[in-house]
C-alpha cells in the first residue's frame, strides 16, 4: 500500500541524514530528550487550539523524533523500528482481551479497569510507568485515574467536593498559625482534591487551567492596550482603574 512506502521512503530518509547531515549525525537519545517534550507540547497545543492544519505538522514532527530514536538504537545494535512496532502490537493485543481473546462488550470504565490491572500484573505498582518528571497537574490527574481504576474512589461527586472544602478550611487553619511548610502541603493538597473533582466533571483539569491561562493574557493584553491608546502607564494606575478596565476586558473577552 502507497503508505506503507512513504513509511518506508521517510525511514530511508532519516537513515540518510544520520550518514550526511551534520546536525542530525551528532543527535543522541539524550541531545533530542528535550527537543521530544518540545514537540509533544506543540502537538498539544494544535489539539487544545482545534489547529488541525498544524496538528498534521506536528504529528509529522513528532513520527520524526520516532523515527530518529529508532535509527540511532539501530546503529547501536539495540534494537530497530520493526521491534518498537513489534512490542506495540503485543502490548495492545495483551491490554484488549475483550477484542482479541474473549470478544465481549464491555463499558468504558470496565475497560478502563481491565486495563489497568493487565498493566499491574506486568509492574510492582499500580503507579510504576508514571514519569517522575511528567508536568505535576497531568501527573496528579495520571495518578488518580489509576488508584480511581483500582476501586479507590469517591462513590459521589459530592463527597469529592466535600474534600476540596476540607482541604481550604486545612489551608485556612494553617495560614493564622503561620507555618509556612505546613502551608504549602495544604496548598497542594486543595490542588489535589480539585484534579480529583475535575475527573467527576468529566473534564481534563490540565485543559482547563490552560484555558484560564489564555484568558487571562488575552483579556491583559486588553488592559493594555486601552492603556497606551489613554496614553497612560500601568505601574502608575490605581487598583481601582485597573479593576475597571480589567472588567472592560472580561466583558469583550469571555
Amino acid at each position: 500500500m502507497n503508505e506503507y512506502k512513504k513509511f518506508e521512503e521517510l525511514y530511508d530518509i532519516i537513515k540518510l541524514l544520520r550518514q550526511k547531515c551534520p546536525w542530525d549525525k551528532k543527535q543522541t537519545f539524550k541531545s533530542l530528550r528535550h527537543l521530544t517534550i518540545e514537540e509533544v507540547y506543540e502537538l498539544a497545543e494544535s489539539i487544545l487550539n482545534n489547529d488541525f492544519t498544524n496538528l498534521k505538522e506536528e504529528l509529522g514532527d513528532v513520527l520524526l523524533h520516532i523515527f530518529l530514536y529508532s535509527v540511532i538504537a539501530e546503529e547501536q545494535k539495540l534494537f530497530n523500528i520493526e521491534e518498537v512496532i513489534e512490542v506495540l502490537i503485543k502490548k495492545l493485543i495483551n491490554r484488549h482481551p475483550h477484542i482479541f481473546k474473549e470478544e465481549k462488550d464491555l463499558k468504558e470504565e470496565e475497560i478502563i479497569k481491565q486495563w489497568e490491572e493487565i498493566k499491574k500484573k506486568e509492574k510492582k505498582s499500580t503507579f510504576d510507568g508514571i514519569p517522575k518528571h511528567l508536568p505535576s497537574l497531568i501527573k496528579s490527574k495520571r495518578i488518580q485515574d489509576k488508584a480511581a481504576a483500582r476501586g479507590f474512589d469517591w462513590e459521589l461527586k459530592s463527597q469529592s467536593w466535600e474534600k476540596v472544602k476540607e482541604e481550604m478550611e486545612e489551608l485556612k487553619v494553617e495560614e493564622r498559625k503561620n507555618d509556612k511548610e505546613k502551608i504549602v502541603d495544604e496548598y497542594g493538597d486543595i490542588l489535589f482534591s480539585l484534579v480529583n473533582y475535575a475527573r467527576f466533571l468529566k473534564i481534563d483539569p490540565d485543559e482547563a487551567l490552560e484555558r484560564a491561562n489564555n484568558k487571562f493574557i488575552n483579556r491583559f493584553k486588553m488592559i493594555e492596550e486601552l492603556i497606551e491608546k489613554e496614553n497612560l502607564v500601568l505601574d502608575k494606575m490605581s487598583s481601582g482603574e485597573l479593576n475597571k478596565l480589567w472588567q472592560e476586558a472580561k466583558q469583550k473577552i469571555l
